[in-house]
């Protein structure tokens, strides 16, 4: 059975093309009508006062008796189906009796104008008009009978409806070839989805419109994304197995040992189980990754004062101050989450490493976003700048951790398709400085 599906665009498309359509070509039929008949009318009516100008001209100009000039007229008239009705110092007469009673009383007026006069199937145009003949006031009716043109403009006005009616069959179907050709695109775009569902094509390719543009670009950027999170789960999960391995293997063969568990041997368990506690907490934490096709904001202001406020709390001996250059532009299109690692990360490592102050400055402009972090710490040396960052590497032993937070920050930068570089800091400590670009994701 033949369905249509009333929310399909085609359908929408064809039926507000149609209905346009259809309203433009009905109601220029109307309008022909009337104009048409309007123009007949002055046509007619321009001839008939022509006619009432000749008639008295010809009086004028004849200098015959008025019975001879209307008999002579009145033969003329009634070839071309016209009459006429004559009022002369006081004496009326016409070319027939029966519209001389039915016209008379039109003879009162005192303008000249174009009369229609309606009796029975009879519809009559009929100009009045004033005149002066041999010091004689006189007034001549010339009319014609409408009814006969008005059955010609009928005939004609519904022939135009029936080339009009043709237009419009040509004009849907037109229509209809101009939607579908339109919509080529539309589907393609649905067969290629119904084939990326079903594993025959890993990307979108089509030729769109350029309104279907962002839509394709942002449906492989989601893809993307999605291939990106499915292979860095892979990963993780590759990184686990590995990771947990060995410090599960030693916790196991302990476990099964005869040997009573002392002290020594119960501080290496520990030690295992940290590493392990650690290890699942960097995975987690990556897999936490948002990126830059999430669709999220971070309140720059707002999020960057509390995570201040909490190293403060956390690190109570240091002081951390916090500098902002963002104008008007307070939101960017950043995952908070993300936003809150990367900089957590730089503000914890320089937590640890500084003596009394860190100084975070947050700026941002159109183009990018950018954060910086000064500690007054030992710092490091030039040959271990390029070692920092590196997954596991540790180069100072005194403090807690275990060398994952800058390879975390690195993973998140990479993610967002930026860049983080370490230098000597004028605090005499460590400057990190992480710069995101931010016309790519609000061009996403």
């Amino acid at each position: 059975m033949f369905h249509i599906d009333q929310r399909s665009l085609r359908f929408r498309l064809l039926a507000w093309l149609g209905g346009v359509a259809l309203l433009v070509v009905g109601l220029t039929w109307l309008l022909h009508g009337v104009f048409l008949q309007n123009l007949a009318k002055d046509f007619l009516g321009e001839r008939l006062k022509r006619e009432a100008d000749h008639a008295v001209a010809q009086l004028e100009q004849d200098r015959l008796a008025v019975p001879a000039s209307l008999a002579s007229l009145s033969q003329r008239y009634q070839v071309f189906h016209h009459l006429y009705v004559l009022r002369l110092d006081g004496v009326i007469s016409a070319s027939n009796p029966e519209w001389q009673r039915q016209l008379a009383p039109l003879l009162n007026d005192e303008d000249n104008a174009l009369i229609e006069v309606e009796r029975g199937e009879h519809h009559l145009l009929v100009y009045r008009s004033h005149f002066e003949w041999q010091d004689v006031s006189g007034v001549l009716l010339i009319g014609e009978d409408f009814s006969q043109v008005e059955t010609g403009l009928a005939t004609l006005h519904w022939w135009v409806g029936g080339i009009a009616a043709v237009l419009l069959t040509v004009l849907v179907t037109l229509n209809m070839v101009a939607v579908n050709r339109g919509l080529r695109p539309l589907w393609q775009l649905r067969r290629q989805l119904q084939a990326l569902q079903a594993g025959e094509r890993q990307r979108l390719s089509l030729t769109a419109p350029a309104e279907l543009d962002a839509l394709v670009a942002q449906l492989n950027r989601f893809m993307d994304d999605i291939d990106l999170r499915l292979q860095r789960s892979r990963e993780s999960v590759a990184n686990l197995s590995h990771a947990l391995k060995t410090p599960l293997a030693a916790i196991t063969q302990v476990l099964r040992g005869g040997r009573p568990i002392d002290d020594s041997r119960r501080q290496k368990l520990l030690l295992r189980i940290e590493d392990i506690n650690t290890q699942l907490d960097a995975e987690l934490r990556r897999s936490r990754i948002a990126g830059p096709h999430a669709g999220r904001m971070t309140h720059l202001a707002r999020d960057s004062k509390r995570l201040v406020e909490m190293f403060r709390s956390l690190y109570p001996q240091q002081t951390f101050q916090l500098t902002q250059a963002i104008d008007t532009r307070d939101q960017v299109p950043i995952d908070a989450h993300d936003f809150s690692e990367m900089l957590g990360i730089v503000l914890d490592n320089a937590g640890k490493w500084a003596s009394e102050e860190v100084r975070c400055h947050v700026s941002v402009s159109p183009e990018s976003l950018t954060l910086m972090v000064d500690d007054d710490g030992l710092g490091v040396s030039e040959s271990d700048m390029t070692r920092l960052g590196e997954r596991g590497t540790r180069l100072d032993e005194r403090q807690p951790g275990y060398g994952l937070g800058l390879a975390i920050l690195a993973q998140l930068v990479a993610r967002y398709g930026g860049n983080h570089h370490f230098e000597r800091s004028p605090l005499g400590g460590l400057r990190v400085v992480t710069t995101l670009p931010l016309t790519t994701a609000t061009s996403a």
